[in-house]
């Protein structure tokens, strides 16, 4: 926890900084009434940092329930507007593969996790996202594992540089089946 613990403070500081820099207070940072245009920058350089902070942890990262969990989250992402498209799933895909903590697993079951929850999703949205958020639900026995499952889904939605409403608040529903606060996240 001491080494997550760092990078989190870490991520809180540069955040900062970067919200120093447009002129906007620091108190400010994880309220709802904040989300305005200046969020944006602060969003992507949040989202560096989590990759960063992921990256860091890959080593931890190898279990079955955060393979399973990350790609139950990723599907929700893809899926949160209610649809998903052929494109969008290529480019998700393409995503997951070339995300570096994802390459513990072998690429053949990430897909296979991914498009049965993609499947699921297309099918029936409600019951699929009830499926999928059982199975994250899995990453909650490991703190780590779950703040990470969390911050690959804030990874994989913000690499097209933006968050939809639709995507923050599936992300909200994972934090809380995890019993994680989303403002932890800046959700």
């Amino acid at each position: 926890m001491a080494l997550f613990d760092r990078l989190k403070d870490q991520a809180k500081n540069l955040q900062q900084q970067a919200q120093g820099g447009r002129g906007t207070t620091t108190g400010g940072a994880g309220h709802g009434g904040s989300r305005g245009g200046s969020r944006g920058g602060s969003r992507a350089q949040l989202v560096g940092v989590l990759k960063t902070q992921l990256g860091s942890l890959k080593t931890e990262l190898k279990s079955g329930a955060y393979r399973d969990a990350s790609m139950a989250m990723c599907a929700l992402v893809a899926a949160a507007d209610g649809h998903v498209d052929a494109s969008e799933i290529q480019q998700m895909e393409s995503l997951i593969l070339g995300n570096e903590v994802l390459q513990n697993f072998p690429p053949e079951q990430l897909r296979t996790r991914f498009h049965k929850h993609v499947d699921q999703l297309t099918r029936n949205f409600p019951q699929g996202k009830a499926e999928a958020l059982q199975e994250i639900a899995k990453a909650a026995k490991k703190p780590t594992e779950a703040r990470a499952v969390i911050q690959t889904g804030i990874v994989i939605a913000g690499a097209d540089g933006h968050f939809s409403q639709a995507e923050q608040s599936i992300l909200r529903e994972a934090c809380a089946t995890l019993g994680l606060q989303p403002a932890e996240f800046q959700l």
